[in-house]
């Protein structure tokens, strides 16, 4: 076991999912699982790794397959994890015998077929090793036995992620899954499974159809129960062959295409999917403990930025000017909300329109703080920023257009407000300080990444935050629809 965790130790820093980026994996086994595989030779094992290096400790989910043999495909060799002596494999892995060849699991079709079988049949895991993990599926599709998906499908690994792996399903006469397999595990409910499966059975057409989930549980020591309960994988339809609106948005601003339509559409559904789970779960009236804990990550957000964004210095008694105005003014209740919203997190499908995705939250906030409600206002500044991207990322690209990209944004933000209040019956002018807040924070959070990892960037936001602090208050549609319940109606 303990040659096989230093082996993980030694591929897991060239993981784009890895979080400890700079330090050298310290693991510790807290918990092995095994899942049944039909093929010979092969070991199916869910290890959770605690890195100590990490401050603090980071929690992975690591699925390998232990085998027997080689496999004989080319392409497995780049998902070999090590060569294993005899007596150095997983716990719980394969008999004493010759030396062993360790997988990444999902890119080896023992590992995928079992995932997808755990989810459509709800089965269990069983634990092994240290520790007393548990993992059992749950199946949400069509409960009609002649819908669910086949038990095993051809399966290949989405790339270009980062915090998470997203297997794509390709059944024969049955449609595309893909099912994220969370990487770093916290106790909790994932919101990126909770409200998308509470959409989805609600008949939401802006958000993917839901297939199944695997919920886990481990030990924990710091909780007074001594275990922990978290998503380990999620499961859901596939759409292949759309772009995301970031790419759709960019494409057109760069060609000077209108956007005003696609915007409107996208500001609707932004709305409806904010209707909707105000509706699924509970609010909470904005108290003055939860003002503060909001108000105050602005301010700490701020002080970071001063700090390493010198530029933003002699701004900051600006910003903090429009942060009083905010909490001195209107505040909704607080709901249920995307909370990482922008461009790419949306796919335009043809016949069916836009698509919300990646219901996670910001990824640096404790999953505790991703679960709470929160304000819808946060999504919406979080859109038009977006916006703003692209106008910014064209005006770098082509410096000749930096105008007309300008113009274009100013367009898409109006449009997809007037899009949002229409279906949503929200009067924006109530809280045009908050949203120009919520705008603001998120400008400076993208100053302070931009400087730390694309300095050549980090014109847009500053621009942004400056345009912000000198524009006038919010003068975009703010009439209600009659008829319609406001979202964010105190």
């Amino acid at each position: 076991m303990d040659r096989a965790v230093a082996a993980i130790a030694g591929w897991m820093p060239q993981q784009r999912w890895f979080g400890g980026k700079g330090h050298a994996p310290e693991l510790r086994v807290i918990g092995a699982l095994e899942s049944p595989t039909t093929e010979e030779g092969a070991y199916v094992r869910t290890l959770f790794l605690m890195d100590d290096a990490s401050e603090p400790p980071i929690l992975y989910q690591v699925p390998v397959v232990e085998r027997a043999e080689p496999q004989a495909s080319p392409a497995a060799s780049e998902h070999l994890i090590a060569r294993l002596p005899a007596r150095g494999g997983v716990p719980g892995g394969a008999p004493e015998g010759g030396d062993r060849w360790l997988y990444d699991g999902p890119h080896d079709p023992a590992y995928t077929d079992a995932l997808l079988a755990m989810i459509v049949d709800e089965g269990e895991a069983i634990a092994t090793g240290p520790g007393a993990a548990t993992a059992r599926g749950r199946y949400s599709g069509d409960a009609a036995a002649s819908a669910r998906p086949p038990r095993s499908a051809p399966a290949t690994v989405l790339g270009g992620e980062q915090s998470n792996t997203s297997i794509i399903y390709r059944p024969a006469g049955s449609a595309p899954i893909i099912c994220k397999v969370f990487r770093q595990l916290h106790d909790g409910d994932n919101p990126d499974v909770t409200l998308q499966t509470a959409l989805a059975g609600a008949g939401s057409p802006h958000v993917p159809a839901t297939v199944g989930d695997v919920l886990g549980e481990w030990d924990d020591v710091g909780r007074p129960s001594g275990r922990a309960r978290g998503h380990l994988a999620f499961a859901q339809e596939f759409l292949p062959g759309v772009e995301d609106a970031w790419r759709v948005a960019l494409a057109a601003a760069s060609a000077g295409t209108p956007f005003d339509d696609e915007a409107r559409a996208l500001g609707a559904a932004v709305a409806e999917v904010h209707l909707s789970l105000g509706e699924l779960f509970p609010r909470e009236r904005p108290e003055p403990a939860l003002v503060d804990r909001i108000t105050g990550a602005w301010t700490r957000r701020l002080g970071i930025a001063v700090a390493e964004v010198h530029e933003l210095g002699r701004h900051r008694p600006a910003i903090e000017a429009v942060y009083t105005r905010a909490r001195a003014g209107a505040w909704p209740e607080l709901q249920r909300i995307h909370g990482d919203l922008h461009l790419g997190q949306v796919l335009l499908v043809p016949g069916r329109g836009w698509v919300l995705l990646d219901f996670e939250g910001e990824p640096l906030r404790p999953m505790r703080e991703r679960c709470r409600p929160d304000l819808p206002a946060r999504d919406v500044a979080g859109m038009l920023r977006s916006f703003d991207y692209v106008a910014g990322s064209t005006a770098l690209a082509l410096p000749e257009r930096a105008a007309t990209a300008a113009r274009w944004a100013d367009a898409a933000r109006r449009a997809f407000l007037d899009g949002y209040v229409a279906a949503s019956g929200l009067d924006l002018s109530a809280y045009r300080d908050l949203l120009a807040a919520f705008e603001l924070d998120k400008a400076v959070y993208e100053a302070i990444y931009e400087t730390r990892n694309r300095p050549t960037w980090a014109a847009i936001p500053l621009n942004a935050i400056l345009q912000l602090l000198q524009s006038a208050p919010l003068q975009a549609s703010v009439a209600p629809s009659a008829g319609r319940p406001s979202s964010m109606a105190e």
